[in-house]
């Protein structure tokens, strides 16, 4: 596949801390991964993302960074770490690591010496403000964890910036001392042969020098959202335009090593067209935002964000997900779509794996699994506990991978961070491994599918114009093309259906016969042009 490996892929997504745990301290580690690799290659994925394991206070689970040439020892050792990618390459899986680069833990060095004057050799590292006149934050700008995106600190008698955590400043990327030292990160992990990037918050490096306020958001709002951050349009604490050429930085380094990217997009506001311009020729290879991980399963959601983005970005390429670390689990999500929670799954499977773009797999959707229900006491996510009980966080998605029905899912034979429950513990490999009609093996037929069809994986998309809730398009043209139908809803559909075509790949509750097309609850079928 050469430097284009990327470009119509699958990667699953690891969660380090809750994948496997090999030392029995109830945290999944590097030698955990690397001894599951091969569940990987079997499944069919192409490459494997791991979320942030460096040194880390973990006040926000590794996404707070205080070294990032290193591994935090909870999770192993940099010898392990090179082992990983080794045995990974062996298997044919491409590694994709996380970068948390927009802000770093307050415990990392530079930030011990940014607070520590206004005139040291790293003062202007992070982003600083005066206070205003009567002492408040110097603006109106938010975190997303809640509260001002402004912390006092007594010792350079100023504000500084946190998007996130208060213990996590942001840097200030208009030093461009501070971009070539994130290139120096980048390139550590390229010469330890890891295969591309995955951008956290890649719409937050800058922020606007004039530090003026945001607007209410220009959408009405009937009432407060759970969290005031959704309240405003964000224009000038993140997405500036500054971006761009930095992103055009972070490409040009690694196309020096062939290595690949994807960038997060979080934004409410035209994510679409954000996620095109920031992977539009030069800059950043794909990037993903959160527009398919609502609650919406409805053929026109997804035929307007696939038709929106090949619209606005023709030379552009989206990287497409159903679920993450971040939001509840599509089979929760979606539940009142289903017939049932197997079946829903099924075609979930179907439906992302056939889209137009690369795709990523979140850890235990190919089991079906679904959200852990959290009592209070059992959170650790900050932000899960910051807005209790809604949003309910996102502890509830990151418990552990559950590999068989022994104690603890063969997760750990310690006590794990999260708790294993019940119903989750009934969805493990071992119980729907070679299982026909399990959601496991559909989702290994399914990317086996994909990987022997060129159409799904290059071919571009039509899509008919079917009444809902059938979604139908074509993916590719002439002879190998694919029409795929799904019928996002409970009940039974019957279309006209008069092309003799036969079915081929992954199919469920679909039936095709004198000249009618009968899709049953939650049905897949996929009829190859000749």
């Amino acid at each position: 596949m050469g430097n284009d490996w990327w470009k119509g892929a699958v990667t699953y997504q690891v969660y380090p801390r809750s994948f496997q745990d090999s030392d029995g301290d109830g945290v999944g580690d590097l030698k955990g991964i690397t001894a599951r690799l091969p569940y990987l290659a079997d499944l069919g994925v192409d490459a494997v993302w791991l979320s942030p394991f460096f040194r880390s206070p973990m006040k926000d689970m590794g996404y707070d960074v205080s070294d990032y040439t290193d591994v935090d020892p909870v999770f192993g050792t940099l010898a392990d770490f090179d082992a990983l990618v080794a045995r990974a390459h062996g298997l044919g899986l491409r590694v994709v690591i996380d970068q948390v680069l927009s802000h770093s833990s307050d415990q990392h060095p530079f930030f011990a010496e940014s607070r520590a004057s206004r005139s040291g050799p790293r003062a202007d590292w992070y982003v600083w403000a005066d206070p205003r006149h009567d002492g408040t934050p110097p603006n109106n700008w938010l975190s997303v964890f809640g509260g001002p995106a402004w912390t006092w600190d007594g010792r350079r008698r100023q504000y500084y910036l946190h998007n996130f955590l208060t213990e996590q400043p942001d840097f200030n990327y208009h030093n461009p001392a501070v971009q070539d030292w994130a290139l120096s990160v980048l390139r550590f992990w390229l010469e330890r042969g890891v295969d591309g990037f995955r951008f956290d918050t890649v719409n937050y490096f800058f922020h606007d020098p004039l530090l003026r306020d945001n607007p209410a958001d220009y959408r009405d709002k009937t009432e407060p959202e759970s969290s005031p951050y959704g309240m405003q349009y964000h224009l000038f604490d993140k997405n500036r335009p500054e971006n761009l050429a930095w992103l055009g930085r972070i490409r040009a380094l690694l196309d020096d090593y062939g290595a690949a990217s994807v960038g997060e997009v979080g934004e409410s506001h035209h994510a679409i067209q954000m996620m095109g311009d920031y992977s539009a020729p030069g800059r950043l290879h794909q990037c993903y935002s959160f527009e398919m991980l609502g609650r919406d399963y409805s053929p026109a959601v997804f035929r307007d964000r696939i038709e929106g983005f090949f619209k606005g970005a023709p030379d552009g390429w989206p990287m497409w997900a159903f679920s993450n670390h971040d939001v509840p689990r599509q089979a929760s999500r979606w539940a009142g779509f289903g017939v049932d929670t197997d079946t829903l799954a099924k075609q979930a499977a179907a439906l992302l794996l056939s889209f137009e773009g690369s795709i990523c797999l979140w850890q235990g959707e190919e089991l079906g699994q679904t959200d852990t229900e959290l009592a209070f006491e059992e959170l650790t996510d900050p932000q899960g506990i910051a807005f209790w009980p809604a949003p309910v966080g996102r502890d509830n998605t990151r418990t552990p991978m559950v590999w068989d029905s022994g104690p603890q899912g063969g997760f750990t034979t310690g006590t794990p961070w999260l708790p294993v429950k019940p119903p989750q513990a009934a969805r493990n490999v071992a119980g729907q491994a070679g299982k026909a009609g399990s959601v496991l093996e559909f989702y290994r037929a399914m990317l086996a599918f994909r990987r022997a069809t060129p159409a799904l994986r290059q071919g571009r998309t039509q899509f008919l114009d079917t009444p809902a809730p059938v979604l139908a398009f074509q993916r590719g043209e002439g002879s190998g093309a694919v029409l795929c139908l799904f019928n996002l809803s409970p009940e039974t559909v019957a279309l006209a259906f008069e092309a003799p075509l036969v079915p081929a790949g992954p199919q469920q509750n679909a039936t095709l016969a004198d000249g009618v097309l009968t899709l049953g609850p939650n049905a897949v079928i996929f009829l190859p042009l000749p």
